[in-house]
């Protein structure tokens, strides 16, 4: 039940975000900034997108569950897994050596809304493959712009004589 608490609107993985990047000094906030609008996106996403699929949760489904926590409105996709695999994509993007546990993580915190009784685990599936492309699509845009594939301008002389 704590996961499911902890992984309320992604502000676990905002407060790991802020923590990881102590180290970044001079760039504190661009961590933060960037998991906090991937997250809040993924968030907003299954907002949406559970207003238009409109499934309601187990607990109205099926009259023998008696989930351990209450939550309101729709059940699909799950929000809570969306903003945790956005959250687990975008920190292995700006930390690799800790894409493991960000993963781990993830898969317990989606897992635990299944736990509780709140959610299918279709919804979970839906809600992490959500966050994963919203994470991955904040991970793109944070990439610097390639070269062009003709390189730098060349002055059209030959190499020097030797």
């Amino acid at each position: 039940m704590g996961l499911s608490i902890v992984g309320f609107a992604g502000a676990l993985w905002i407060v790991l975000a802020a923590a990881l990047a102590l180290g970044w000094r001079p760039y504190f906030l661009v961590p933060l900034l960037v998991t906090a609008a991937s997250v809040w996106s993924a968030d907003l996403a299954a907002l949406g997108l559970k207003h238009a699929i409109d499934r309601p949760r187990p607990r109205l489904s099926i009259p023998e569950a008696h989930p351990l926590m209450g939550a309101g409105g729709d059940s699909m996709p799950s929000g809570h897994a969306a903003t945790a695999f956005a959250g687990a994509v975008v920190l292995t993007y700006l930390w690799r050596r800790g894409a493991p546990f960000f993963f781990v993580l993830a898969a317990a915190i989606a897992f635990a809304r299944i736990y509780v009784g709140v959610h299918y685990p279709t919804d979970v599936l839906a809600g992490a493959a959500l966050g994963a492309v919203v994470g991955a699509v904040w991970v793109v845009a944070l990439r610097p712009p390639r070269p062009s594939a003709g390189g730098r301008p060349r002055s059209g002389a030959g190499p020097p004589a030797g």
